[in-house]
């Protein structure tokens, strides 16, 4: 989440999308990492048993495909979806730092009971 926030800071990122959590921004309309990090601490709470508790991807669309922030967002949540991650908390944050855009997904792998999700998806 720092490395996102610091991209941000940087312009070379914005959020393009949250889901289930706090306003991410301050009245000044900069991110707030804290107000973030508040959205999360419930599930975190909820299971102290797992360590890897932070799920992050990148999403590395092809150079030729000119996506508008819509179908960005579209593939954010579909991608969401389909890994289990749908009714999580998450925030999506496009990148413009190197010469394509992509996009970072971050969200937990607990559920707000402290359940585990199914990592069956993923590789490391």
């Amino acid at each position: 989440m720092y490395y996102n926030k610091e991209k941000v800071d940087k312009d070379e990122a914005e959020v393009l999308l949250w889901q289930k959590m706090l306003e991410p921004f301050d009245k000044h309309g900069r991110m707030d990492i804290d107000a973030c990090m508040d959205s999360f601490r419930p599930y975190l709470e909820a299971n102290r048993r797992t360590t890897n508790t932070v799920f992050h991807v990148l999403l590395n669309p092809s150079p030729e495909d000119k996506l508008t922030g819509e179908q960005l967002r579209e593939t954010a949540k579909e991608y969401m979806e389909r890994m289990g991650y749908g009714d999580q908390p998450y925030i999506v944050f496009k990148h413009n730092d190197i010469s394509r855009e992509h996009l970072h997904l971050v969200s937990l792998r607990v559920d707000e009971n402290g359940h585990k999700l199914s990592h069956d998806f993923e590789t490391e």
